[in-house]
């Protein structure tokens, strides 16, 4: 299927929890519209890696790009978003701090999210979040058998994203997108609320758990589509 955008490139960059087979569905949907999509392995060792493998995936686009972050990778493309090649930045239930903000700065003033308290620390300082907190706090709203993929999948996250700051919101200069979970329990859903305000972002409203893109891909497809031609 042939697009009309000119925008046709996107990619999507996940968080610190799971890895990038959490966008499979919305990937689907995506390339069935003609969408060229990259789905990021973020090495989740530390930001700069993430930052590093995300603008290695802009620069091998060919032509202008949606970036796309989930959760922390809200973060990381609040700094690789300010490519010239990124004409415009979609945030799903994601962070979206400002330049020299971290997500332990702008989540103090929030109510602590109860999945929060099912990472479970590591002895080399990364973390892993407990099949419960998949469960129960992770992803509520998904099946048994897609929350079962998502504990065989677990990524082991380097505790120090939490403190990583970009040097530039990206989000200040570009147009963005935001998907707002009102059933998040690993993000406060008034701290994305309030994110959302301060990016000036279009803004849509899901009840959904954490991984909006699992458990509606439709809708999130959707958003991308519209920042793709809202970009140009």
């Amino acid at each position: 299927m042939s697009i009309t955008t000119k925008v046709r490139n996107i990619v999507l960059v996940h968080g610190a929890f799971a890895d990038e087979s959490s966008w499979s569905k919305v990937m689907v949907l995506l390339q069935a519209k003609g969408y060229d999509v990259t789905s990021v392995k973020n090495p989740l060792t530390s930001f700069k890696d993430d930052v590093d493998i995300t603008r290695r995936a802009i620069a091998a686009q060919d032509g202008p790009v949606i970036l796309v972050g989930h959760s922390y990778g809200g973060v990381v493309i609040t700094e690789a978003g300010n490519d010239p090649k990124v004409a415009g930045l979609v945030y799903v239930a994601a962070f979206a701090p400002d330049a020299g903000q971290s997500i332990l700065d702008i989540s103090k003033d929030y109510p602590k999210p109860i999945g929060l308290d099912m990472l479970v620390p590591q002895a080399d300082g990364f973390l892993i979040v407990s099949p419960a907190g998949i469960e129960t706090a992770f992803a509520q709203d998904l099946t048994k058998e897609e929350q079962a993929q998502l504990i065989a999948m677990r990524p082991m996250t380097h505790g120090s994203i939490f403190a990583a700051q970009p040097t530039q919101a990206a989000w200040r200069s570009k147009p963005s997108w935001y998907i707002v979970a009102l059933n998040d329990h690993m993000i406060a859903p008034e701290q994305e609320a309030s994110m959302a305000r301060q990016l000036n972002a279009t803004t849509t409203t899901l009840a959904s758990s954490h991984v909006a893109m699992l458990s509606h891909p439709k809708e999130v497809a959707k958003v991308i589509e519209d920042a793709a031609a809202g970009a140009e």
